[in-house]
């Protein structure tokens, strides 16, 4: 039977962030997919927090991935907030629109 070992978690943590980092700069007119990206890079860099921290047997990482969690928490929260208040106000949520705010 095969063991799950350090280099599974680190391939699919590679995965995930490298589809993040393409989502973002393949999709630059859709903010959604943009924060959904950055999503995915937190979640790549948690799942490297807890899997060295299994396997240094240290808690450290582990509550730090609890901090990144929260921290991603509020980020998509406040993001999402904004888009709301963009949407309403201007009637699309386009990237290269945004740069039209600058006050």
């Amino acid at each position: 039977m095969m063991d799950i070992g350090l280099g599974h978690y680190l391939a699919v943590a590679a995965i995930m962030f490298s589809i993040g980092v393409f989502g973002i700069f393949v999709n630059r007119k859709n903010v959604i997919v943009i924060l959904m990206s950055v999503e995915l890079i937190l979640l790549s860099v948690n799942i490297n927090f807890v899997t060295f921290s299994t396997y240094l047997n240290d808690l450290g990482g582990q509550v730090f991935a609890l901090f990144v969690l929260t921290v991603a928490a509020a980020e998509a929260a406040v993001g999402l907030a904004i888009l709301v208040v963009y949407f309403r106000n201007r009637g699309n949520i386009a990237v290269a629109d945004i740069n039209l705010m600058k006050g």
